[in-house]
């Protein structure tokens, strides 16, 4: 009797942990699901903000468009692709006719051999674009957008643009890009060009790499000559690919980064060589 107690017992307890489990599986299929469906709403309202930019928004590339050089030439090495770079055309956009959608516009950037072709922004801290789009609306594809710390001219000495990783490839979804040899193997590539309310510019691009969760490249300023100099030799020994570049204590820099997963980033340097 009292055996016969127990096995009931048991299987009461057995038939407990199988509802539990069947409970628990259902839960995190419908917390999958919606995340899913979430995921697909998010991607298809960033990919309608992007084609009604593209509708409204001109992004002139002018090859009259001369521009300023802003390096001292007597430093570039004669086999820095430079020399070629210098004479790449600039984008011209219409910056105001953007603020008027979001106010808080500071420019737009392509980027050569990936979908990047998108205003970017600001906001007050670096948590506003991660959860809303370019129409300020909830979005978890969020936005491309500049680090609250640096001034909206581009003029510190490390300027740092973010967005996220999407796997649609929208926002800095395409980043990863880089990181191919289709990529590496096109010279053309290696300019990234920006338009802003005041200025356009042209960057050549001197480091890009895959690294573990790290924030030790998003200084913005430094104390002196020296530290900048050394956190630039870091980021040329941590490329994937020798660019032959000359970057020095005098150059502004730009640096795009996005997740490549949980626990990896994608980064992307470049110098700024050219400006209107």
């Amino acid at each position: 009797m009292i055996r016969m107690k127990k096995k009931k017992l048991k299987l009461k307890w057995r038939n407990i942990m199988i509802i539990l489990v069947i409970i628990v599986s259902f839960s995190m299929l419908i917390y999958a699901s919606i995340n899913i469906f979430k995921w697909f709403i998010d991607n298809n309202k960033s990919q309608q903000i992007i084609t009604d930019l593209e509708e409204k928004i001109v992004v002139t590339q002018d090859n009259e468009i001369s521009g300023n050089t802003v390096q001292n030439e007597e430093e570039i090495k004669e086999n820095d692709p430079y020399w070629d770079f210098i004479k790449m055309s600039l984008i011209d956009v219409d910056i105001n006719e953007l603020k008027e959608i979001n106010d808080e516009t500071v420019g737009w950037l392509k980027v050569n051999g990936t979908n990047i072709n998108y205003p970017f922004v600001q906001a007050s801290d670096n948590k506003y674009y991660l959860t809303h789009d370019f129409y300020k609306q909830n979005n978890g594809g969020g936005w491309v957008f500049l680090d609250y710390r640096n001034k909206s001219n581009l003029e510190d000495k490390n300027n740092i643009i973010y967005a996220h990783g999407r796997a649609n490839e929208t926002m800095f979804g395409s980043l990863k890009n880089i990181l191919s040899s289709d990529w590496i193997n096109d010279q053309k590539n290696f300019t990234i060009q920006v338009s802003t309310q005041n200025k356009n510019t042209l960057w050549q691009v001197f480091s890009i790499y895959k690294i573990l969760n790290t924030n030790d490249y998003i200084t913005t300023n430094f104390n002196n000559d020296e530290e900048f100099s050394s956190f630039i030799t870091k980021l040329i020994n941590r490329s994937n690919f020798d660019f032959k570049t000359t970057v020095n204590k005098n150059d502004i820099i730009l640096t795009l980064s996005t997740c490549y997963n949980d626990y990896q980033k994608v980064v992307l340097h470049a110098k700024l060589i050219k400006t209107t």
